[in-house]
């Protein structure tokens, strides 16, 4: 994982995250320019990522979303989840296909946030899911 800032409590927060990193994305990227987040994940189409039509399980395309949504919000150093969120899915994944999901925070407000995510196919650049995630910030674990 790349990143431009001192991200180490995001760095943390991939490294537990046995979830995502047990579907085999892989963070390629994670900033936070001091004012919004974003971020990049990578994600092959493997056997067991595939439903009865052999395409991709939308509730996978929805996960790699969601990851690469987490380290976006996280990158400003608050905890971060989400509050809400929706997604189109624009045409179909297959198995062998590597997904990249493109994260990036449009605005933030109080302790509440909105954040977009592309979902594209590596090889050609195909658009197979737009995704927009409400953030909402907590307090602190103690």
């Amino acid at each position: 994982m790349t990143s431009t800032a001192d991200l180490a409590h995001v760095h943390a927060m991939w490294q537990d995250d046995l979830a995502s990193r047990s579907l085999g994305m892989e963070a390629l990227e994670v900033d936070h320019d001091g004012s919004l987040g974003r971020s990049r994940v990578r994600m092959p189409v493997t056997e067991t990522m595939v439903n009865g039509h052999r395409i991709m399980h939308g509730g996978l395309i929805f996960t790699l979303c969601d990851s690469a949504f987490a380290l976006a919000c996280n990158a400003g150093g608050r905890l971060t989840v989400a509050s809400g969120c929706d997604i189109t899915f624009v045409t179909s994944a297959r198995l062998g296909d590597v997904l990249v999901a493109d994260a990036r925070e449009r605005t933030t407000y109080g302790r509440s946030g909105i954040t977009d995510v592309t979902v594209t196919r590596e090889a050609d650049g195909a658009v197979i899911a737009e995704f927009r995630g409400r953030s909402r910030n907590l307090s602190p674990r103690t």
